[in-house]
């Protein structure tokens, strides 16, 4: 392994509360009953953030990315003291990227301008259908009305870019419903869209009591009309699910994919980071539970050091979801290994068609992309 270079870092704060625990959701969500502790919540989070901070190694943040459960439960004031805390830590880039998860529910939607206030300059709508019936099928709290609600709402707070996240394959939903629901988000043109299908994941209540989902063939007629519509519309599909304007890929989610570092606070939180003095990378965990967060000074939770074997699997599950790929010397870079040690594996893929290789790109086919997940487990 040669000498590691130190990668761009961002941070991920997560806010573990939401209103109802949605059955499709796998992520550390716990519904909420009565006042949110946020004041004893946001302390928690700056000393999380403060114990890190040698980790940081001294860089600046390229993006923040608050996300949840319900990130915009938080009242302005608390969001406020959380990225003023942030900012007295650590530098911002000058071009820092504050992302904020938001639902459409019309009380958080009211507070886009107090966000925008306190330094959130791209927020992420999880509207999900503008379909009634597929929203109560997903057990949604908000309806298709206060959705295009809260996605005019957010528009007119001043927010330098909107994300909508949007899902198919939804519980009884057709293609020409799919299609309508994405024609809808088209129609307010934000600057990138996150639309993916529904999967069904274990540990949910989906996966115990299972949907009855769209067939095969229904959901390639659904992502194939999807794209169609994307792609007249200007978006460029950068990544697996994310569609963006020229412009406006989601910065955060670019230095993942490109195995760039990011601390992780907040209950059930992870991170990687680049020890390049003792040639480490690192995955860190919080506690997940937040009684359990709050309740101690020290919120780790086990961690890893990835070995030279853990590598190729960890840097390609993220570089080979963008539809570039990745370049060959970024793989050393990030890993400090040779792809040389890979060539065999990289060309029995590109004899299947599944990789395209060149001097400049390693890069997913059409093909590749549609059976990602196999061509991944090669290098795990």
């Amino acid at each position: 392994m040669s000498a590691l270079q130190l990668p761009p870092l961002s941070l991920y704060i997560h806010i573990p509360w939401c209103e109802r625990k949605c059955p499709y959701c796998d992520f550390n969500s716990h519904e909420y009953g009565g006042a949110l502790p946020e004041a004893q919540y946001v302390n928690a989070l700056l000393s999380d953030l403060e114990a890190d901070l040698p980790l940081a190694q001294q860089r600046p943040l390229v993006s923040i990315f608050i996300g949840g459960g319900t990130p915009s439960l938080l009242s302005t004031e608390a969001m406020q003291s959380l990225l003023d805390g942030v900012r007295a830590r650590l530098p911002l880039d000058a071009e820092c990227e504050i992302t904020l998860e938001a639902n459409p529910g019309s009380a958080e939607a009211d507070k886009f301008s107090g966000f925008v206030a306190a330094g959130v300059n791209r927020i992420s709508l999880g509207v999900q259908s503008f379909d009634d019936h597929c929203l109560q099928a997903l057990g949604r709290v908000h309806d298709a009305e206060q959705a295009r609600r809260a996605v005019a709402l957010a528009q007119a707070s001043g927010i330098a870019s909107l994300n909508i996240d949007l899902m198919h394959g939804l519980p009884g939903q057709a293609s020409e419903d799919a299609r309508a629901d994405l024609q809808q988000a088209l129609e307010f043109a934000p600057q990138h869209l996150s639309w993916y299908q529904l999967t069904i994941e274990r540990n949910t209540a989906f996966y115990k009591r299972p949907p009855e989902l769209p067939l095969e063939d229904e959901l390639g007629n659904i992502q194939a009309a999807g794209e169609d519509l994307l792609s007249a519309a200007g978006y460029q599909n950068y990544e697996v699910s994310a569609y963006a304007q020229a412009g406006y890929r989601c910065r955060h989610n670019l230095n993942y994919w490109e195995f760039g570092d990011y601390l992780g606070i907040g209950a059930g939180a992870h991170g990687k980071l680049t020890l390049p003095e003792g040639g480490e990378i690192r995955r860190t965990v919080k506690k997940r539970q937040p009684a359990e967060y709050l309740a101690t000074g020290d919120v780790r939770a086990n961690g890893q050091v990835l070995t030279s074997e853990d590598l190729p699997g960890d840097f390609m599950l993220n570089a080979l979801r963008l539809s570039d790929g990745f370049a060959p010397a970024l793989y050393q870079a990030r890993t400090g290994l040779s792809l040389e040690k890979l060539s065999g594996t990289l060309e029995t893929l590109a004899g299947q068609g599944l990789l395209e290789i060149t001097a400049e790109r390693v890069r997913p086919t059409a093909l590749g992309r549609r059976y990602l997940d196999s061509v991944v487990s090669e290098f795990l």
